[in-house]
């Protein structure tokens, strides 16, 4: 779509504002709004400045003059605003027009660029599961004497004896019991069906929507594969649409891995393959899996990279209270035909050449997946330069329940890091694979785990409630 064709959209819609949009280190959205009247040929010429000082792991402030340029492909009219009102997706650039190297969409980009340039394919695909809650009631705080969160749902298991309904309506969904349940156990029939029916409306083809495994209204809805960053762009849609689909039914949802104790926790499966010029790159028919050497290395090199690639992927303190075993979480690194309890899953079920793809599980949406995209498709790619082999290296296929082998037999498979500080030690340790061609810089990595330790130390430092309980009393 050229800039003349936005223009002339704005006019037909009758757009009375353009909304300009990119994403923080963190993966968050931020925008700046122009009346439509201000929005001409130029505008998509010149940019749209704003400050990068205000942006955690941007700019200082001495340099704080930054520009937004808008991709003329990313365009939708948002469902929530009461004046019409057009958004769009931007790049981050310098004053001088040098694409900033911090901005996590031309990181993207560029790991694209590598991968044509790379002489592999020229197209990688993507498709997240995103999962997430619906809560009706979250509290929390952390301050100098109190620390504390809350959270309610109708649904949830806790609230079999729940007064508040005016007698108690039951069917609540079990701890681990939420799983494709029809009505009236699965009472957010109707709030999912109109995320759906907003992500449609907005440009995402949604193939289907259910509820999830854990207790107190989890959710998912898939929505349909695409290039590297359109996806990207697709789940900072996704997310939007969720989180404000929520708010107007007065609920509240949350991306957060892990939210609760005891149950499932929220996480980002991401199936990924490689095209070269329409023609599928992963299939090998009669093959394990039918997967081909290349596909094999592509999994060996996210594999041996995984360590490093989790910072990435997994870059929360809280994602780590999801990577515990026993809660259907993928901590082992191997990768198997079918199998959950592994870091990378092979789907098999009704699969064709063209849908033949991996499924790295260890994912969550705490993670910015402009980044994590790039980060997983550079990795596979080093893979496959270094010709990885997996089941060389001890990586499978493993087509066995590992959470039910002994803990003999559990020693030898190797593991996801422990914490966050873990993973951005292995983040500094190995990042070479992400520098190449200069898709992610050594100063973007430097910054990135000075960001990230912060936030670790941040909760370390911080009395945790169960504290209390263990040590009070000493």
């Amino acid at each position: 779509m050229s800039a003349q064709n936005v223009l002339d959209l704005i006019k037909e819609k009758n757009i009375e504002f353009v909304d300009f949009r990119f994403v923080d280190l963190a993966g968050r959205a931020h925008h700046i709004t122009l009346p439509a009247t201000e929005v001409d040929e130029d505008t998509f010429v010149n940019g749209v400045a704003f400050d990068g000082s205000s942006i955690t792991g941007f700019r200082g402030i001495e340099q704080s003059d930054m520009v937004m340029m808008p991709d003329t492909e990313s365009v939708y009219v948002d469902p929530f605003t009461a004046h019409a009102t057009l958004i769009i997706m931007s790049n981050i650039f310098t004053p001088d027009g040098e694409r900033y190297d911090r901005d996590p969409r031309s990181i993207a980009h560029k790991a694209e660029e590598f991968l044509q340039q790379s002489g592999v394919g020229t197209a990688a695909y993507f498709a997240p599961e995103s999962e997430f809650f619906i809560f009706d009631d979250v509290r929390y705080e952390s301050t100098m004497n109190s620390s504390s969160f809350f959270v309610d749902s109708e649904e949830a298991a806790w609230n079999t004896n729940r007064k508040e309904e005016g007698g108690n309506l039951a069917f609540k969904v079990g701890v681990k019991g939420g799983y494709v349940p029809v009505a009236p156990v699965d009472s957010q029939q109707d709030i999912r069906s109109e995320m759906v029916r907003l992500m449609q409306d907005s440009g995402l083809r949604v193939e289907r929507h259910h509820h999830e495994v854990a207790t107190a209204g989890q959710a998912e809805i898939n929505f349909r594969f695409d290039t590297l960053t359109k996806t990207a762009d697709n789940l900072m849609k996704y997310k939007y649409i969720v989180h404000n689909v929520a708010r107007q039914y007065g609920k509240v949802a949350t991306f957060m891995p892990k939210p609760l104790f005891g149950d499932n926790g929220s996480g980002m499966h991401v199936h990924s393959s490689i095209f070269n010029e329409g023609e599928p790159l992963f299939y090998d028919k009669g093959a394990y899996a039918n997967l081909s050497e290349l596909a094999l290395n592509y999994i060996g090199g996210i594999l041996h990279h995984a360590p490093a690639l989790i910072a990435i992927t997994n870059p929360s303190t809280n994602s780590f209270k999801r990577l515990v075993p026993g809660y259907e979480a993928p901590v082992n690194l191997v990768f198997s035909a079918g199998n959950r309890s592994a870091a990378v899953r092979i789907p098999v079920a009704a699969v064709t050449p063209k849908g033949c793809r991996i499924e790295f599980r260890t994912p969550d949406s705490t993670a910015n997946p402009y980044l994590a995209f790039a980060a997983m498709l550079m990795a596979g790619l080093d893979g496959i330069k270094r010709k990885i082999d997996p089941r060389a290296l001890g990586y499978g296929p493993f087509d066995k329940n590992i959470y039910e082998l002994t803990d003999e037999e559990k020693a030898e498979i190797r593991s996801v890091p422990g914490t966050l500080d873990e993973a951005l030690d292995a983040l500094e340790a190995d990042y070479e694979f992400l520098t190449e061609g200069g898709v992610f810089t050594k100063e973007f990595i430097d910054n990135y785990v000075d960001v990230k330790r912060a936030e670790a130390k941040a909760v370390a430092i911080r009395i945790h409630p169960h504290e209390y309980g263990l040590y009070f009393d000493c």
